[in-house]
């Protein structure tokens, strides 16, 4: 009697190992891809906030018609989502095509009061 000899199919460890780091590695950048895009997910909302306290802050000073006198800085919080904004406003006057007299504002917005950069920054010109 003839024994037929039998070969296993299967992976080997060493395929095994290789396979696992590839996958190990893929899901690595992955992870690192996704906690990058909530870092920027973050970031960009802030900013819209920021700008959004900006543009409330010109409304209110269109509509009430106050304006700070040229040359002076005025600081203040907005309190918007939850959270306190930092604003300045900085104003300055400015003359324009040789004839024309206006105050031009400058407004800066940041998350914290010592935040060295600003997350947005809007310049009005208005009437003085």
């Amino acid at each position: 009697m003839k024994m037929k000899s039998v070969r296993q199919r299967g992976f080997t460890l060493l395929e095994v190992l290789v396979a696992l780091a590839i996958v190990a590695i893929a899901l690595g950048a992955g992870i690192k891809a996704a906690g990058s895009n909530v870092d920027n997910v973050a970031y960009l909302r802030d900013r819209t906030l920021a700008h959004w306290v900006a543009m409330n802050k010109l409304a209110e000073m269109e509509t009430m018609k106050k304006f700070p006198s040229p040359g002076t800085t005025e600081r203040g919080t907005m309190l918007m989502a939850e959270h306190e904004w930092h604003w300045k406003v900085e104003t300055k006057v400015t003359k324009d095509l040789e004839r024309y007299e206006f105050g031009v504002a400058n407004i800066e917005v940041r998350r914290n009061e010592d935040d060295k950069g600003t997350l947005a920054t809007l310049v009005a010109a208005y009437n003085l």
